[in-house]
């Protein structure tokens, strides 16, 4: 096992501490690993004729020129840090390792300056910032800011974005809402059947969902079944915030711009109805009074997947 060199490109804290390791598995004197410690210096740091133990060692090796350049390198490394999230192809646990290495090297201590250094490394959207401003302003310490942030993290991880692919599940009955292709109405408007369907999501129950603007709006998308105008009620959110997440309960509505833009809600209950020899459990739009059947649990099953160009978006 060889000894580590000091060239300047590591803290002299831990290098110290890394070479005190040898002196305890080799059993040498202090004289001895004074010598050997200082002879690992490379020769291009230059240090005082006389030193007389390991203190005087680090902080000859703090006041070298090496080590402001190395503190100004890893400040340098932190204002180019950008955080990627997982969905995005990222590792939250080599982000914060990074992070809390470059703010040792660099010597930043301070509170504040570790949150600057950290906020600056996120992704410029909405909901980082308002997330970020809200949980840190009253952290103070470095373990309190690393546990917001995983939190923050993890949260967004639940997000529904832009063309998520989710499942609904009527909270009531637990069954999905369904729909198949080459499955119609027989009566009425004969378009693609709505129903209530298994109680566990298959691929009749996926949905892909797509946020028109800021406004809480979406396109419900299921292969052939399309519409433009529902939207989910955030009175239901338990954020209240406007974020929507994996496991919200909401109420589903659309507005029906041939019925002069009347407002209904989407409604499942333990109603059947038979097409052939297959039954379905009912869902029907309503502008009755809301209750219990008409909730849904919205789950993530994938968010996006964006490339680093699109971070901002």
């Amino acid at each position: 096992m060889d000894i580590p060199k000091y060239n300047g490109n590591i803290h002299p804290d831990e290098w110290i501490n890394d070479i005190q390791k040898f002196r305890y598995i080799w059993k040498l004197d202090y004289k001895e690993f004074l010598k050997i410690a200082i002879s690992l210096v490379d020769p291009t740091i230059k240090l005082p004729a006389e030193i007389s133990n390991i203190e005087e060692l680090r902080n000859a090796l703090k006041d070298n020129i090496s080590f402001a350049v190395f503190k100004n390198t890893n400040k340098r490394k932190l204002q180019l840090l950008k955080y990627i999230p997982e969905s995005r192809g990222g590792d939250t646990s080599k982000f914060i390792s990074n992070f809390l290495k470059l703010c040792y090297n660099a010597e930043i201590n301070d509170i504040e300056e570790q949150k600057n250094y950290l906020c600056k490394s996120l992704p410029m959207n909405e909901y980082f910032s308002n997330e970020f401003y809200t949980k840190m302003k009253n952290v103070n310490s470095l373990n309190e800011l690393i546990k917001k942030f995983e939190d923050i993290a993890v949260e967004e991880s639940n997000l529904i974005k832009n063309y998520s692919i989710v499942a609904l599940k009527h909270v009531t009955t637990g069954k999905y809402l369904s729909s198949a292709e080459n499955f119609n109405y027989t009566t009425g408007s004969c378009t693609q059947l709505v129903f209530a369907g298994s109680p566990v999501p298959d691929s009749n129950s996926l949905w892909k969902i797509k946020f028109v603007k800021c406004n809480n709006t979406y396109n419900f998308r299921y292969q052939q079944y399309w519409n433009e105008n529902w939207k989910f009620n955030d009175s239901k959110l338990e954020n209240r915030q406007g974020y929507l997440k994996s496991n919200d309960i909401i109420n589903l509505s659309i507005k029906k711009s041939y019925d002069d833009n009347k407002v209904e809600f989407l409604r499942s209950h333990d109603i059947q109805f038979t097409i052939g020899n297959d039954t379905f459990q009912e869902v029907v739009c309503h502008n009755e009074r809301l209750g219990g059947n008409d909730e849904w649990c919205i789950e993530l099953i994938k968010q996006n997947v964006w490339t680093i160009d699109t971070l901002h978006d």
